[in-house]
């Protein structure tokens, strides 16, 4: 429960605040283990969080058991992912279903919580309902909710949108109760803004499969903050590079300073 003399608004507000400062954030989900293991540059995990700290992230984004081994050391808030999926779960292996509380992240020390939902998926109505009943929760407790949006299933409608459905997506977060929402870059800063503006809440951008061009993607980062995103939610980049710190710095530098790509790239090379 929010704490004695504040209210749950407030409570949101104030935790919202410690992840987004400045109202932008660079948070590094490192989630993807539960989806599939092996995975290189997740290893040690306690190394990896330390120094994501050390590159002043603005937030760690982990499932909860992570988050109670997390919250022991010294490192950016957390945020406990709720929803998870593996690859060995077949035709059901993008059914991201619920596996704890809001009051249960709490309690292994999360700043806020996550869930995914997959747009135009066959199971898309059972993520709804799932996302709807945890942003009760949510609503309840004063906890931010991020919501992992994405349009990526098999049912999707998209003729005539440029978004390619991630306007939509985003659009449901919000709807659904969602204080941020993270969604896929659409290709040009005309069809993000589409995106951002169907929104009032903060919109960061994922990051997609892992690419070498990391002058690239630090573009894009910038081209979504110019179209009115809010900062990134990016893991596979990190976490899978050699130096997942001074790559985190990078964002950093690009997101919450400013930095051109071409500059922030090159302290890479």
């Amino acid at each position: 429960m929010p704490r004695r003399g504040v209210s749950a608004m407030g409570e949101k507000k104030e935790r919202l605040g410690k992840l987004l400062p400045n109202g932008r954030g660079v948070w590094i989900p490192l989630d993807h283990g539960a989806s599939y293991y092996p995975l290189a540059g997740l290893e040690d995990m306690g190394s990896l969080y330390r120094s994501l700290g050390e590159a002043n992230v603005d937030a760690v984004v982990a499932q909860k058991g992570v988050v109670s081994h997390f919250s022991s050391l010294s490192g950016p808030p957390l945020v406990a992912h709720l929803s998870v999926s593996t690859i060995h779960g077949g035709e059901r292996s993008d059914d991201k279903v619920v596996v704890g509380s809001v009051e249960e992240a709490l309690s292994r020390g999360a700043t806020a919580v996550s869930l995914q939902v997959n747009l135009g998926s066959i199971h898309e109505a059972e993520m709804i309902t799932r996302m709807g009943y945890v942003s009760e929760q949510c609503h309840r407790l004063g906890v931010p909710l991020l919501g992992m949006m994405y349009a990526r299933g098999e049912n999707l409608q998209i003729e005539g949108d440029p978004t390619n459905g991630a306007a939509h997506a985003v659009r449901l977060g919000w709807e659904l109760g969602c204080d941020v929402v993270k969604t896929q870059w659409t290709g040009s800063m005309e069809s993000f803004e589409i995106v951002t503006s169907g929104v009032p809440i903060p919109v960061l951008v994922a990051g997609g499969e892992k690419h070498d061009d990391i002058e690239g993607l630090l573009k894009m980062v910038k081209q979504s903050i110019l179209a009115g995103g809010a900062g990134v939610c990016m893991g596979r980049q990190v976490f899978s590079h050699h130096d997942p710190a001074a790559y985190a710095k990078a964002l950093h530098d690009v997101v919450q300073r400013g930095v051109g790509p071409r500059e922030a790239a090159e302290k890479l090379r």
